[in-house]
């Protein structure tokens, strides 16, 4: 197994196997511009330094500058043939076996900088981003919730991945607070909406991929090269209103209800970190899908998710949730082979996100809404003083994820935000 030279602990989400991509500012250069590094155990690694010393004048990268941006876009639009050349040289780099880093002290002392060190940033500039709906325990439970048992799922959820497209400007980095949203809501027993703060406000478990290279106008990507346009994974909160999007969604869809923030990780794990711990798909898709969404061998990820929740007045946290990626019904590939179907252009940096990913357990489900099946079952936190229904201020929701390596971990990190009151 390859090892580092930088000390790695076990249970770190960083091991030389994963090298997920972020951007980054030192916390002792502010005034500096943010710039492209790699997280290994304790550390981010940075690739402008390496650059400018050289280390990547073999690869297609040399001379481009793309490390020295604040964004991971122009790297994405390189493509994967460029994308393995750097990997393969940062893990050469970071081998324990490999002098030319380790070796070289006043190097070192320049490209590494301890995370606690560092400002995490948005990984990418998101110009479009879109939510879908791929999780059936998920769709099954709100369908139940909603229409009843009978009428769980729509007629064309068996068909094609759901989705709608969400707003990217309100999507922000982990760490960031949110703030209540406030909008149109119709009390059950009112004939007219009011309007005030949301009072079910919920979280929701998901992954998200962005994506690397594009495809142009007109010209869908066949599902069979889909994940070459897949550049790596993050960690998703969806945040939704659920009272505000009650009232508005007919016949358009989530509005407000959504827009108010999405978090993601700042940590972007490649596809290539994560290939080994593909795995069969869950279930057989029944009816067979249209032609243009079969796959010739349908797989997923071993992924382990989890959702903590803590309250500012708290020191500790409690985990209200545990899920696994595997529980997708329509994999990543059909996702993006049916939203480019009508000849819909995807371009660097774009984000696509599962949906709410819950399991078949009351303990898998991956947002509030199903956790308290809506409202009737309430959470009991902190040894039963407090009582949830939907998140309250001050409420801190924490996501995380990993695959299980034998000895390692490839993790995701962490994406983490409070909830703070409505603007008055």
């Amino acid at each position: 197994m390859a090892c580092s030279f930088i000390n790695v602990d076990e249970d770190s989400h960083f091991p030389i196997q994963n090298l997920p991509y972020g951007v980054f500012r030192p916390l002792r250069h502010r005034g500096c511009m943010p710039r492209i590094g790699v997280a290994i155990g304790d550390y981010v690694l940075d690739l402008e330094v390496l650059d400018k010393a050289g280390c990547f004048d073999h690869t297609r990268v040399s001379g481009k500058g793309v490390f020295a941006r604040p964004s991971l876009n122009a790297f994405m639009a390189m493509g994967r043939d460029v994308w393995r050349e750097v990997r393969s040289t940062i893990s050469r780099l970071l081998d324990s076996n490999e002098p030319a880093l380790r070796d070289n002290f006043p190097l070192r002392s320049t490209a590494f900088y301890r995370q606690r060190e560092v400002e995490m940033m948005l990984p990418a500039e998101i110009g479009d981003y879109t939510d879908f709906y791929a999780s059936k325990a998920h769709a099954v439970n709100v369908g139940t919730l909603f229409r009843g048992k009978e009428q769980a799922l729509m007629p064309n959820w068996l068909h094609l991945p759901v989705g709608y497209h969400g707003r990217s400007s309100s999507i922000v980095i982990s760490g960031t607070d949110v703030r209540r949203p406030c909008g149109q809501i119709k009390p059950q027993d009112s004939a007219v909406p009011i309007f005030g703060p949301s009072s079910q406000l919920d979280f929701e478990l998901e992954m998200g991929w962005l994506i690397g290279t594009g495809n142009k106008l007109g010209e869908p990507i066949p599902i069979g090269e889909a994940e070459r346009h897949l550049f790596g994974l993050v960690l998703v909160n969806d945040w939704s209103a659920r009272d505000i999007q009650a009232w508005e969604y007919q016949p358009l869809g989530p509005f407000l209800g959504k827009n108010f923030a999405t978090s993601i990780s700042p940590w972007v794990v490649p596809i290539e970190a994560i290939a080994p711990f593909r795995i069969p798909a869950a279930s057989k898709q029944e009816p067979d899908p249209l032609p243009y969404l079969q796959h010739r061998k349908m797989t997923s990820f071993d992924i382990q998710l989890e959702v903590y929740w803590q309250h500012a007045s708290n020191d500790s946290r409690e985990r209200i949730s545990a899920s696994n990626y595997s529980n997708l019904y329509w994999t990543i590939e059909q996702q993006v082979a049916h939203h480019t179907v009508g000849g819909c252009n995807l371009r660097p940096g774009d984000l696509l996100a599962s949906g709410t990913i819950s399991g078949p357990a009351k303990e898998s489900r991956g947002c509030m809404l199903e956790l308290t099946w809506r409202g009737t079952e309430p959470l009991h936190l902190n040894n039963n003083q407090e009582k949830r229904t939907w998140l309250a201020d001050g409420d801190r929701i924490t996501l995380t994820g990993w695959c299980q390596g034998d000895g390692y971990k490839i993790g995701f990190g962490e994406v983490t935000g409070m909830v703070l009151p409505a603007a008055r």
